[in-house]
């Protein structure tokens, strides 16, 4: 089932989920560790957590009772990507050459 790049920009509207988004650069945490690095109660890290994995933004790995979420950087360099094909479509011309010269198309 494909998600609608709309789930990602409402996901990517709140602050607390781009702060989520920025705290898994790079690895996975529990939910508890999130958790931990907000002000907020954790059955709203749960709820923010819940609608990123919706938009396809994280996805998540149980290890016993804990959960582990990890940023799914493809998602959002393919939501944003299109978001940007379709507002410049200069935009994709240029990343197209670019590939090209690359040698990647």
């Amino acid at each position: 089932m494909s998600i609608p790049d709309g789930a990602v920009f409402r996901a990517l509207a709140d602050p607390t989920r781009r702060q989520i988004l920025q705290e898994l650069k790079g690895h996975e945490l529990a939910a508890g560790e999130i958790a931990a690095r907000f002000p907020i109660r954790a059955p709203s890290i749960s709820r923010h957590l819940a609608i990123l994995k919706a938009a396809g933004l994280v996805v998540e790995r149980r290890d016993g009772n804990r959960i582990f979420y990890r940023l799914q950087e493809n998602r959002l360099l393919s939501a944003l990507g299109d978001f940007v094909s379709t507002v410049c479509p200069a935009q994709n011309i240029l990343r197209v050459e670019e590939r090209r010269r690359r040698g990647e198309a």
